[in-house]
Order: C-alpha cells, then structure tokens, then sequence
C-alpha cells in the first residue's frame, strides 16, 4: 500500500496565518502543471511498483485547477502508477470553489472525498482570518456537495481565535454535527513565523492567541464529539467509525508515499526528500528533466522518534511490542520507563501493551513525545 500526495500551489488569496508553500498569482499554474506531470515520468519507480491506496490533492487550492487540469493529472496517474481497485481520492477545496458544475466534474473524474476549508460559520471569523467566502457561502458548499453525491466529506474548523467564545465554537460544531458530517478536522490557531498573522501581532494589531482559551476549546471538541459518537482517531482528527482519512492515517502508520510538485515531501521508508518551495525554480528543473528536492536518510533513532511522535498521536497509540521488534527490545523497555511519569499523572495509559495518551495528555501531546525521544 501506498499513497500519492500532489501540492498545488497557489491561492486566490493569502489566509493570515497559513504558512504552506503558495502563490497569489496564477501566472505559473499552467507551466506548472506541465511540471508536474513531467516530475510524475520521472518518479514513476520511487514506490517500487506498490499499489496507490490514496490520492491526496493538498496546497494551496487545489478546487483552483480546471477540468482540463485535473483530467490530465488524474490521467497520468492512472497511466504510470498502479492504483489498487478503489482508492481514496480526496480533493482539498474552498467554499467559494465549489459550484454544481465543479462537483459534478470531480464526481465524473472520480474524486470520491472532499476535505472543505471551512474554518468557521461566523463571517467575523472569516474576515478575522481573511479567508476568501463567506458564512452563507461555507454553508451552500456543503449542502451542494451532499446534492452533487459526495457522502465522503470532511470539513476543517479552526479554534482558539480571538475573540471565538465557547457559544461560537458550539454552534460551529453543532452545524456540522447537524448535518452529519463524517469526518472533521480541528485545528487551533497557531502563529507561524513570518506570517501576515505574526507581523500583525507583533506590530499590534491583532491579539495574540490565548493558550488557556485554545486548551479550554480543545476540551469542549473532545466531549463533543465523543458524545456524538466520533473516534478521535488522531489529535486533530475526528470521524464516524469507518470514515477516516485513510490517506492521512497512511502517514501515521509510517507507509510509503509519494509527494509531487513544489514543497511536496515524500517518505520511501527509510528516507525523506522534499522538494524545493519555489514554483518558478521547480518549473525551470523539471523542464530541465530533473526534481529539485533535497533528502535526508533517517538512522534509526530518528524512525523511532518519528514512530513515537506519530503514534502517540493516534487512537491506538505507540506499541511497545513493535518498539521491540523494530528497534530492539532495550529501546521498549526504556521507553516504558520513560512514560512511567506520564502514567503517574494519568496523562497516559497502558492499553494491552500500547502507550496511549489520556483526554489530559492530548493537550500536551508535542511535548511529552518529544520528552520521550531518543538522543541520537
């Protein structure tokens, strides 16, 4: 199994806090398809002939490309890598993307999941974050796509904002759970370096974000949806049993994937490569017959770190029994030790022999993985 992950980088317009690898301008978007497709030729054997569970359109805007686009993307994928008998394949897209026409064109190319930017139901939320739709637009999307056929949905909701109260995060998870959404994705503002978000803050004029209010909303989500019968199946993840992100869960799991287009990283198992953030210059190589993408052989500490910090994410958490098999049964039981005053304080349990985090330990999450990484 194997997934296949395609960047496409650009954007009608700048959110303040994101800080993925885009442009504002289209100017590039049809080179770069041609790039893309070359980049394709080339890596055709980077997954060794493994068939491709998933398909992932991420960026950016992906609901930016035109049918012509994606046809011929879909197409060269289906031509060069051998795709199992029903992959997920998932099309992230912004509300004001989304049109009959558009959903009834991804159904036909065979699109079967839709992850939508939603961020919030509240236009002062939008405006705050400056994303390009409205509200009645976020809400018009989703029941279009529900009418174009589209079952598979996820939706994206930020929280922690300024100014978001609890009431507000309410109502924009109750909408959703209304509907019954299959799958949601939550995440809490963060302030990223050299963000339109960062310099506002730091010239003052936006507030900084409330740790406490982000740790208090999280919290809230967490009783929610369990309530409402949803796996929290990763931190940031939630979704009705049998509707994850497969494609998402294949990185938790540590499967082979293959990342195109400018920013995009792949992992080979043993290995990660990302690609160069500059879409003039992933342009210029690939029109040269080489990827621009620079790489990095893990040891083995660093897969078991990586393990550590991506399991414990997770519903099912680090096993300890896969620990031993994969890096020696020494490195388990000092792991073991290691969690021993996480399980003291109830921030984490040992389930059947799988370090899994607590309600209280998923607000810590970062931190404890990385107290419990191995040092090279």
């Amino acid at each position: 199994m194997a997934g296949v992950y395609i960047h496409i980088p650009f954007c009608k317009q700048a959110c303040y806090y994101c800080n993925f690898h885009f442009s504002t301008s289209l100017q590039l978007k049809n080179d770069f398809v041609g790039a893309l497709l070359k980049e394709m030729e080339i890596q055709r054997e980077y997954l060794l002939g493994e068939a491709v569970e998933t398909i992932y359109f991420g960026g950016g805007t992906p609901s930016l490309l035109s049918e012509a686009e994606l046809d011929a993307i879909l197409g060269s994928l289906r031509r060069i890598f051998p795709l199992s008998a029903q992959p997920e394949i998932t099309l992230e897209a912004n509300p004001d993307d989304m049109n009959p026409v558009a959903l009834a064109v991804w159904k036909k190319q065979g699109i079967n999941r839709l992850s939508i930017g939603i961020q919030s139901f509240f236009d002062q939320d939008l405006t705050w974050m400056n994303r390009a739709h409205s509200s009645a637009r976020g809400t018009a999307a989703i029941l279009g796509a529900r009418q174009a056929g589209f079952e598979n949905i996820s939706i994206d909701l930020i929280y922690g904002t300024p100014g978001l109260s609890d009431l507000h995060w309410k109502k924009n998870v109750d909408q959703l759970l209304e509907w019954g959404i299959p799958h949601l994705s939550c995440y809490a503002l963060t302030v990223e370096p050299k963000t339109a978000l960062d310099h506002m803050i730091h010239t003052h004029r936006k507030s900084d974000v409330d740790p406490d209010a982000q740790a208090t909303q999280f919290t809230l989500l967490m009783d929610w949806l369990a309530k409402a019968g949803y796996e929290h199946y990763e931190i940031s993840n939630f979704a009705l049993p049998g509707k994850r992100s497969r494609h998402n869960s294949s990185y938790w799991k540590g499967v082979k994937y293959l990342g195109l287009g400018p920013s995009a990283h792949s992992f080979d198992g043993h290995a990660r490569q990302w690609n160069l953030s500059n879409n003039a210059l992933y342009i210029k190589a690939l029109q040269g017959g080489q990827v621009p993408f620079e790489k990095e052989e893990l040891t083995g500490l660093q897969l078991l770190n990586e393990y550590i910090m991506t399991s414990l994410r997770t519903l099912e958490g680090c096993s300890l029994e896969l620990v031993a098999a994969r890096f020696g049964a020494a490195r388990s039981q000092t792991l073991f030790k290691g969690s021993q005053i996480y399980l003291d304080r109830k921030q984490m349990d040992c389930q059947d022999g799988n370090l899994v985090l607590t309600k209280e330990g998923k607000l810590l999450a970062d931190g404890i993985a990385a107290a419990l990484f191995f040092e090279q």
